[in-house]
């Protein structure tokens, strides 16, 4: 699709796009995982919350910290690995298996992995533990170097490769049982552009770069047709709708337009890391104008905004940061931002309250 000549397609535009597109009215939690092209990002850090919580409290009715995991059993989604490791939708799920893996396995690996697939037969729901009493494989380096056991490397590896469903989670921990059998698919390439859709789905409007990252990273949902990122991420490019802002080509679903009127309340919203408005880190820069990083996993000392800093949305600016946590039963917030201070919008203190009130009682405190 040719660029568009549109003059009213600007950074600010963009902006709005990207705000109201993914921050929809809130709907059942199937509808919003659909809206979010099918996959919500998971991560076991709970501060205060679980990621893909905090990521969903905005866009399903009445939702609280847990409700995911806890109606799980009894949902469509699965946890699965689509570009990261999350929740995605049959559907989804459908387009990438079945599928290799990077690591090779030898006959030697199949053997004790197809005694493992016996094992969760035979148990229906496995735990963990229990294949490996069962077995009794004992313990491997894992690939950051500690210690794992063998047959907790080969579930994983069995779940990654499409053979085990994760049934439910016993205190965090997945518990396993045989998944479907896959049937290979007839046209990989329209897989693949469905999965690609998918990711627009999900983070448009995306400057090229990050286009082209995402498809790259298909290589993790479907190793095995890891050549057809190229030609994905061409077709993807001309189906899409795209413009070309302050030298950069932006490109989001064809059906959509930056400048309809997009509506943006005032609202402050606290969002996840992972929150697909601010996921994109080259995205967040080209939009807001300064760098957010994650740094749960950088040394304290070397922290620039905090263990686990929530992007702080007013309105469609992401003007600061905060780091929520439960102390006595009660909410805290410690609050950053960009500007040294806080906006001097006439609503933004109550809006902030407003969110603090709407946080609490996510989390079960009021």
């Amino acid at each position: 699709m040719p660029s568009s000549p549109d003059p009213d397609i600007d950074l600010p535009a963009l902006r709005r796009h990207a705000v109201a597109r993914s921050l929809f009215a809130p709907t059942t939690l199937l509808k919003a995982v659909e809206r979010l092209g099918g996959f919500v990002q998971a991560d076991p850090l709970r501060a205060p919350a679980r990621a893909q919580d905090l990521t969903l409290r905005h866009r399903v009715k009445g939702y609280r910290a847990g409700d995911l995991e806890r109606r799980y059993p009894g949902l469509p989604l699965r946890e699965d690995f689509f570009i990261n490791y999350g929740f995605v939708t049959p559907e989804l799920r459908a387009l990438m298996h079945p599928r290799t893996a990077r690591r090779t396995w030898d006959p030697a690996r199949w053997k004790l992995a197809r005694a493992v697939l016996a094992e969760v037969e035979r148990l229906g729901d496995a735990h963990p533990a229990d294949v490996d009493a069962a077995l009794g494989h004992g313990p491997v380096k894992n690939w950051f170097g500690g210690n794992s056991r063998l047959s907790t490397e080969l579930l994983d590896g069995l779940h990654y490769r499409g053979h085990l469903d994760v049934a439910r989670r016993d205190s965090g921990t997945r518990v396993y049982r045989l998944g479907p059998a896959w049937p290979a698919h007839a046209e990989p390439q329209a897989a693949m552009d469905a999965m690609a859709d998918a990711l627009v789905q999900k983070y448009a409007p995306l400057p090229a770069g990050s286009l082209s990252q995402l498809i790259s990273m298909l290589a993790g949902a479907a190793h095995q047709w890891q050549d057809l990122r190229k030609p994905t991420l061409q077709r993807a490019k001309d189906r899409l709708a795209h413009a070309r802002v302050d030298g950069i080509d932006w490109y989001w679903p064809a059906d959509e337009a930056p400048t309809r009127g997009w509506r943006i309340p005032s609202q402050v919203r606290l969002l996840a890391p992972f929150d697909p408005v601010v996921w994109d880190r080259r995205r967040f820069e080209l939009l807001w104008g300064w760098p957010y990083r994650f740094e749960a996993y950088t040394p304290a000392a070397k922290r620039v905004r905090g263990h686990y800093a929530l992007p702080l949305l007013w309105r469609d600016e992401v003007v600061g940061w905060a780091n929520a946590g439960v102390k006595s039963g009660r909410l805290q917030l410690d609050c950053g931002y960009v500007a040294g201070r806080a906006p001097r919008d006439a609503g933004f203190k109550a809006a902030l309250a407003d969110e603090e009130q709407r946080l609490s009682r996510f989390l079960g405190l009021g």
